[in-house]
């Protein structure tokens, strides 16, 4: 009998999955500290179906901690199996989000760590269960993360990609074709106030304003509208809600100084106001998706080391297959001069093989009959016949992408205080223009002062990078490391390696580029001395002519 995932029986009782009881004594052992567990009314333990039900001391205390309990079974000796999936989520535009996001998957039943990664919109999570109840718990926290007011979708089920939909309208650009048509617009309206220090005063009229900043207002800066009502709905702020509204308040008040004083003459307008902060926002928001797609590039030129097919012998014949199809135990061909597409073990043949981008071993290395591969190592010379000892997710080449992307997705400590001060972010910058606006309002009279500072406050706070420059430049050195074959274990050890002075490497070899040159040639004569041009010619023309039908990397030196 399968035990079900982690799921709350009620609303107070919790049903947790547990590994390595034996007996009644564990049951008993199990119950013991699940009692001691601080809001823990009862603990029943099940043995045959290997699961714990426990419930609240109270009414009204909710169900027992989840993690409090986890601990406690494996500070007893037990295990508490676990679950992983990797999300990707559309629709954050800053740390607000990033939060809004984790609270939302924290929340549901059985979770037991949620972390979103805002640089690539992605969300590890991991909850206490087993594997026949991962697709509950994955509708689950799609669902959640929905109801927070954005999408997501699988990663480890293949639905990382974006969906395949019906071809975009016309009026949906791209990035870079929305920065590009909102500077053209905005630039009449900002050029002027740049000349003036040159003594040309000239601005377009006020119908002339409202025509270029209305575009740029609402149709390029559509976006944010439709994300700050995303996250209104769900009772939050971020930074997209800060855009609307302080760039609508520019908009609107040069609007009603229009309606007010009429469209003759030159009144005081803000319309370059808003459609220049739009533009800045979408430009920043074009960088911001071009830094990421630049330092993904290190995981796809990983992933791109692996063929997408493999020569498996079988029954005495050579069939091309596609990588998917081929199994464990298969043997694969290796032709010179091929990349193993599988991890595997030598069972006929020899070669040198570079396996530099895994390894870091600067030069080829000798592999015979009994010596392991690893997919992605290019072969040299050789034909080399294996045994497929592991295919797809669980090869090595695979787990390296997986460990870099970990990396990437992880935070960093001092991410922490970021995320902490984001939180509070929005709703401080709200609360401030309030103030503002009262204050000139209710304090001096000014109204219409206190209106533009009031939108000033928010202006100002629009752009914020606060919650993308951590987790950016995590991205960004994760990325050139693993271009120059390093690999980070996670974003801790990359902050504290600032504060190395001194790196000691195992031996020089893997400092070098792994392609061996000649550099300097110098026979001996008969007398031990070194010879003299003429010799070394003959030396170097003797050696090539030896070396010339070889493959092997020194040979190829020369």
């Amino acid at each position: 009998m399968t035990a079900p995932s982690l799921a709350l029986a009620s609303a107070s009782d919790l049903s947790l999955p547990i590994d390595g009881m034996t007996c009644a004594s564990c049951v008993m052992r199990v119950e013991k500290a699940l009692g001691a567990v601080p809001g823990v009314g009862e603990a029943s333990v099940n043995l045959a179906t290997e699961t714990a039900r426990l419930m609240s001391a109270g009414s009204g205390t909710g169900a027992p901690d989840l993690r409090a309990a986890v601990g406690a079974v494996e500070k007893a000796g037990y295990e508490v199996p676990r679950q992983a999936a990797r999300l990707r989520i559309v629709g954050m535009t800053c740390a607000s989000c990033v939060g809004r996001v984790e609270r939302a998957l924290a929340r549901v039943p059985g979770v037991l760590t949620a972390s979103v990664n805002l640089a690539t919109e992605t969300a590890e999570v991991t909850w206490a269960g087993r594997g026949a109840g991962r697709a509950a718990v994955l509708a689950a926290l799609l669902a959640a993360v929905a109801k927070a007011g954005y999408e997501a979708t699988g990663l480890d089920e293949g639905a990382g990609a974006a969906p395949a939909g019906e071809q975009a309208p016309w009026w949906r650009l791209g990035e870079g074709a929305r920065v590009v048509l909102a500077a053209l617009l905005s630039a009449p309206l900002l050029l002027p106030m740049l000349l003036m220090p040159l003594g040309v005063h000239w601005m377009p009229g006020p119908w002339w304003q409202w025509a270029l900043a209305t575009p740029v207002q609402f149709w390029l800066g559509a976006r944010f509208y439709r994300a700050g009502w995303k996250a209104v709905r769900a009772g939050a702020g971020n930074m997209d809600l800060l855009v609307a509204l302080g760039t609508s308040a520019a908009y609107g008040l040069s609007l009603a100084t229009l309606w007010r004083e009429g469209f003759e003459g030159h009144p005081p307008l803000y319309f370059e106001g808003s459609a220049v902060v739009i533009t800045l926002v979408l430009l920043g928001k074009w960088l911001e998706a071009r830094a990421k797609r630049r330092t993904t590039e290190a995981l796809r030129a990983l992933e791109s080391l692996k063929p997408e097919s493999a020569r498996v012998r079988r029954a005495g014949v050579e069939v091309e297959l596609p990588l998917a199809q081929v199994q464990v135990g298969d043997e694969v061909v290796v032709r010179p001069g091929e990349r193993v597409p599988v991890d595997g073990v030598v069972v006929q043949g020899a070669s040198h093989v570079d396996e530099s981008m895994l390894t870091g071993e600067s030069l080829p290395v000798a592999r015979g009959v009994g010596d392991r591969l690893a997919g992605g190592a290019l072969n040299a010379e050789g034909l080399l016949l294996l045994r497929t000892s592991a295919v797809g997710a669980e090869t090595m080449l695979a787990r390296i992408v997986r460990g870099v992307e970990s990396a990437q997705a992880k935070k960093a400590p001092v991410q922490r205080l970021v995320d902490q001060v984001s939180a509070v972010f929005v709703p401080v910058v709200l609360v401030v223009a309030v103030v503002t606006l009262l204050g000139w309002g209710l304090g001096a009279g000014r109204w219409t002062d206190g209106w533009l500072n009031a939108v000033a406050v928010l202006v100002i706070a629009c752009p914020c990078a606060l919650g993308l420059a951590t987790p950016a430049a995590i991205m960004a050195g994760t990325g050139v490391a693993a271009r120059r074959g390093i690999l980070i274990k996670d974003a801790e050890a990359l902050e504290l390696a600032h504060g190395l002075d001194i790196i000691a490497f195992d031996k020089t070899g893997t400092l070098t580029e792994g392609r061996p040159r000649l550099v300097a040639l110098q026979p001996l004569n008969d007398a031990g001395e070194v010879a003299g041009a003429r010799a070394r010619e003959d030396a170097l023309a003797q050696a090539s002519a030896l070396m010339a039908g070889s493959e092997h990397p020194l040979a190829r030196a020369v």
